[in-house]
């Protein structure tokens, strides 16, 4: 019996020590997973591109410098290690560490889509759609549906810039989406083009050329004034890029007589073809790095069609790219020059001349 009180007191002192644990335990596990705050509304969280390989480790950073997590070590047990990828979250800061990590790892409800200067809408579609997970069939209706509802929206109003798209965004609201942007950036400069006397079809037409024959926004001007020299003489344009467009849209849709170039551009008060659902192309959609090959031999005189410049005057019946700012600056603010032929070298550098003897002696220096 005299040992009892030494056994009560190991027990009382076991117990303590297990309450004490327990305590630090729970505090540890709240200061490093525990809520923030309690009862607020999920806000928007935007990872920018541009993180590269540190995009995890700096976004979970921020969490914790905006308060929607208590530590950056417990965020960082509980993602483990998932990549969080940039884009559009939605995050309260009444979640734990566990929940805020069950949000990032399913990813972003709104993605990051980089659309280039100078791509046609089929490599845009394939962009945009890679991105947000359509399918082909989605593509297909993005391109052939959504736009080309009226002629003058087929090619070059979707315009080159940096978005975040919902993932679930149907077809006509992300072509609406980039519709807005562009008449956004373009309507500041339709003054400029109203003065010069200079249709806005007509400035998109150029600019659409200028963006794909530019090595870089430095050629741009010059290309421009070319392009301008020929037109007011009344000469062919000879633009290998028009040739590209008109080739790979047969080859894409060879079976179907509503996106053969001239099919409608011969007449383009015809609406039969737009705002059909049942224009497909004769082929899978190739890779968005797959258009716009080099010209075989005799290209540029055996396709017969309206967009080759070659064959005949003028520009083509609507622009073959999407143009970025620069190319349309380029056409109203255009390098004067005495120049009507012009190319680049090996490296990228462009040279004119103002002779087709001259064009072809640059020929012999630069290309042979």
């Amino acid at each position: 019996m005299e040992n009892q009180p030494r056994f009560n007191k190991k027990i009382v002192i076991s117990g303590a020590i297990a309450l004490v644990v327990v305590a630090v335990g729970i505090f540890l596990s709240w200061g490093l997973f525990g809520a923030p705050y309690k009862n607020t509304e999920p806000q928007q969280f935007t990872i920018p591109f541009g993180h590269g390989d540190q995009t995890t480790e700096k976004t979970i950073e921020e969490l914790a410098e905006k308060s929607f997590v208590r530590s950056t070590f417990g965020l960082s047990i509980a993602l483990g290690n998932t990549d969080i990828e940039p884009g559009a979250y939605k995050i309260s800061k009444s979640m734990n560490a566990w929940e805020v990590a069950r949000v990032l790892k399913k990813g972003p409800y709104m993605k990051w889509v980089i659309i280039p200067e100078g791509l046609r809408k089929e490599q845009i579609a394939e962009l945009i759609g890679d991105t947000l997970g359509w399918t082909g069939q989605q593509k297909s209706s993005w391109v052939n549906t959504y736009t080309s509802m009226t002629f003058d929206e087929v090619e070059g109003v979707y315009f080159p810039d940096t978005y975040l798209i919902p993932v679930d965004e149907g077809l006509e609201a992300v072509a609406d989406r980039l519709r807005a942007k562009f008449n956004e950036e373009f309507a500041p400069h339709l003054n400029e083009a109203t003065a010069q006397n200079i249709k806005w079809t007509t400035l998109l037409k150029i600019a659409s050329l200028v963006q794909r024959e530019a090595a870089g926004k430095d050629d741009m001007p010059l290309i421009a004034g070319v392009l301008w020299n020929r037109l007011l003489n009344d000469q062919k344009l000879d633009i290998d890029a028009t040739v590209q467009y008109a080739r790979d849209t047969r080859l894409a849709y060879k079976d179907d007589p509503c996106e053969d170039p001239d099919s409608y551009a011969r007449n383009p008060e015809n609406d039969l073809c737009f705002n059909s659902e049942i224009l497909q192309p004769s082929v899978e959609y190739r890779g968005i790095d797959d258009w716009w090959a080099p010209l075989s031999a005799g290209d540029t005189q055996n396709i017969d069609s309206l967009y080759n410049t070659y064959l005949y005057n003028g520009l083509p019946p609507h622009p073959i790219a999407n143009p970025g700012i620069a190319a349309i600056e380029a056409v109203l603010y255009p390098e004067e020059t005495n120049c009507f032929y012009y190319l680049h070298d090996s490296e990228g550098i462009i040279h004119c001349s103002a002779t087709y003897a001259e064009h072809q002696t640059n020929i012999d220096k630069y290309l042979k």
